[in-house]
């Protein structure tokens, strides 16, 4: 693995790069230098043509467990701006995992907590062991989960939401998955395996075509179906058409051979 930082572990496995949050000791509590090593890491493997996908899992016994609880007491004594400014810091990491170009894989055992629960909601697939759980205590504490809560209501839906943000239950991976939360709940004996062929499955697919597929996706995600919608779809289609990418996706499968981008 090569380190960033010592806080962030990249692991490359074929097409795949794992991102492991790698502060065990504290069940991989969310702090400033890890978000700031998961921003650094994110524009680097953008530009890198090798790396095709994305996979975000946790050392130890927990894949993230929130906050750093260390730093509660000195949140509660900053400033109204110094304060915004740290909450800005996690939303725009955030965004910029929805927003990512690559596909992004959220391999979770264990806790996935308060904003460990919003990094997962922010990736595209989310596979999950048995014994994961889920939970957004921020309520219990006085707190809200904020910066989480877009991309929460966008993951399970605005009704499942509600229950979860306000009672800050916890959620157990087999109910995540019947919820629609998590895609998949597997046997912890199995979850790699299974993240490993997503991610095979995705280097078979075109760079750019996927990037478009999650643009557009974000794009007819909350639109209304109109003509208007109508018409840029159609747009959005005739253009990938006319890209190489799609020219060389189509000869490939007239020829019956791989497109030259197709790994795994």
């Amino acid at each position: 693995m090569l380190p960033i930082g010592n806080i962030l572990q990249l692991e490359r496995r074929g097409s795949a790069v794992w991102l492991w949050l790698n502060r065990p000791e504290l069940r991989n509590a969310l702090n400033a230098e890890m978000q700031d090593a998961l921003a650094k890491a994110l524009d680097e493997l953008e530009r890198d043509e090798i790396a095709r996908t994305l996979v975000l899992a946790g050392c130890g016994q927990a894949f993230c467990a929130g906050g750093d609880l260390s730093r509660m007491g000195q949140a509660a004594k900053m400033t109204k701006a110094k304060s915004k400014a740290e909450a800005g810091r996690f939303a725009k990491l955030l965004y910029r995992m929805h927003t990512y170009p690559k596909p992004l894989i959220a391999r979770v055992h264990g806790p996935a907590f308060a904003g460990g629960m919003g990094l997962v909601a922010a990736c595209d697939l989310v596979i999950a062991s048995e014994e994961a759980e889920f939970c957004l205590p921020e309520v219990k504490i006085g707190l809200l989960p904020a910066m989480i809560s877009p991309y929460l209501v966008r993951s399970m839906g605005e009704q499942q939401a509600r229950r979860y943000v306000l009672t800050g239950e916890r959620l157990e991976a087999k109910e995540a998955h019947r919820i629609g939360f998590v895609h998949e709940c597997v046997a912890a004996a199995e979850l790699d395996a299974r993240v490993e062929k997503l991610a095979t499955l995705l280097a078979q697919a075109g760079p750019l075509a996927l990037a478009r597929s999650k643009k557009l996706l974000a794009k007819v995600g909350k639109a209304a179906i109109s003509p208007k919608l109508a018409a840029h779809t159609a747009a959005v289609l005739a253009d990938v058409r006319a890209g190489e990418e799609a020219r060389e996706g189509i000869r490939s499968f007239l020829e019956k051979r791989r497109p030259a981008w197709s790994r795994g």
